[in-house]
């Protein structure tokens, strides 16, 4: 019998390193091979801008090969030992020599493999989590980084508006030094205040610039192709009601994730509980005694728990499984502060820029009409003029800054709920 064992033995030493070999050490491709996404050079909406994010962005996508790669793990946690094959020789002479051939197969008890899987699974569940965290999070970036080349759209525009402003003014105190209605004084302060003008024309440019490279960067093209960004930036963002808002809190995907958490540690508890139970080992072979022929040998092997019974590993891993549970209890409490102040943020600026909208603006573009037209005339001095022109300017940036701050806060709260504050949204 041992003419057959001893080519299998053989076979199975010489396989199995080729086998491991081949298995981990596959090849891998060096350098960047990801295909960037190139958006199309006309006009992109937020909907378009989305869509290109959770396609190519890298933080994402290495969330989904974490979720892929824990996922073959709960594989591995369900496979049994493998066997072992041992040839024993004693004797150097061959009418006295004795070999001995066995197959050795441990076999785990205490539950050992159902605890992996059930680890295995959890961990998929925690991996799960972070991609739908990662995917709010990216959402929220997008989001506001889409408003953020709206507002800055409108900051260019707002700056070419004031300089043909300030171009008037100089016009106006120009017609009336010419006149000799005015002194020179007041056309060099209308041209200090186009040269000022044109400074914060200089600056809405370049804070374009900065915005449309990072709306392109959340989908992974370092150079936008995209000419500009199409909605309307004075669109704010619904309010909803803050108990369905607060409701909506406990399907977080941090919170998830914190619960997913905490149920793994607490299935690696069930696996340092399960080793404290040790394993025994089978074996069976054929033993040669010279020329008296061959015996069946039958072995049982089980170690004795005198001084390691896996109590440290089980103590750690009970305290990790209280940590998780501290760490549950302040992420709930700090999502529900930060909920609450992206609320109220929210809901200040919505209120905000109402007021700007129906009475600030209105009431300063009037009043600098009335300054021009007075100044033409000669019932104001031109730093009437200046002093309406600047306060219908401040309160147009408020406006703007306000916009942008309603967006913001309402892609905070996306991020915390992990979902579109209404069905509009994409």
């Amino acid at each position: 019998m041992y003419r057959y064992l001893l080519p299998l033995g053989i076979a199975a030493f010489v396989s199995l390193p080729a086998f491991a070999q081949s298995t981990i050490y596959e090849p891998v491709a060096s350098g960047i091979t990801a295909n960037r996404i190139v958006e199309p050079p006309e006009g992109i909406t937020l909907e378009a801008a989305l869509r290109m994010a959770l396609d190519g962005n890298a933080d994402l996508s290495a969330a989904r090969n974490e979720a892929a790669a824990i996922d073959a793990t709960i594989k591995q946690a369900g496979l049994i030992p493998n066997p072992e094959v041992s040839v024993q020789l004693e004797g150097a002479q061959r009418d006295t020599r004795t070999t001995t051939w066995q197959v050795n197969q441990p076999i785990e008890l205490g539950g050992k493999r159902a605890a992996r899987i059930n680890a295995a699974s959890r961990a998929y569940d925690t991996a799960y989590a972070d991609l739908n965290s990662k995917r709010a999070e990216i959402r929220a970036v997008v989001i506001t980084a889409f408003f953020n080349v709206l507002n800055a759209q409108e900051r260019l525009r707002l700056a070419e508006a004031s300089l043909q402003l300030a171009q008037r003014g100089t016009l106006v105190a120009s017609r009336r030094v010419t006149a000799g209605k005015v002194s020179p004084v007041e056309e060099t302060k209308a041209r200090v205040a186009e040269a000022n003008v044109r400074l914060e024309l200089s600056q809405a440019k370049s804070e374009l610039v900065i915005a449309r490279k990072r709306l392109a960067a959340t989908w992974g093209n370092p150079v936008p192709h995209f000419q500009q960004a199409q909605g309307n930036v004075e669109t704010l963002p619904a309010l909803p009601q803050w108990p369905e808002l607060n409701a909506r809190l406990n399907q977080s995907p941090l919170l998830t994730r914190a619960r997913h958490e905490l149920e793994r540690l607490q299935a690696v508890a069930e696996v340092e509980k399960s080793r404290r139970i040790p394993d025994v080992t089978v074996s069976m072979g054929v033993k040669k005694n010279g020329d008296a022929g061959n015996q069946a040998v039958v072995g049982l092997s089980i170690p004795f728990p005198m001084f390691d019974r896996n109590q440290g590993n089980i103590l750690e891993a009970l305290r990790r499984v209280d940590k998780a549970r501290d760490e549950l209890n302040a992420t709930e409490i700090r999502l529900d502060g930060e909920l609450a102040q992206a609320y109220e943020r929210l809901n200040t600026t919505r209120t905000e820029a109402d007021t700007l909208q129906r009475d600030i603006l209105p009431g300063a573009q009037s009043a600098y009409d009335a300054a021009t037209t007075g100044f033409e005339f000669g019932k104001f001095n031109f730093l009437d003029v200046l002093d309406a022109q600047r306060t219908l300017l401040q309160a147009r940036s408020q406006y703007l800054r306000t916009l942008s701050e309603a967006h913001s806060a309402a892609a905070e709260i996306d991020r915390i709920i992990g979902e579109p504050l209404n069905a509009n949204k994409p």
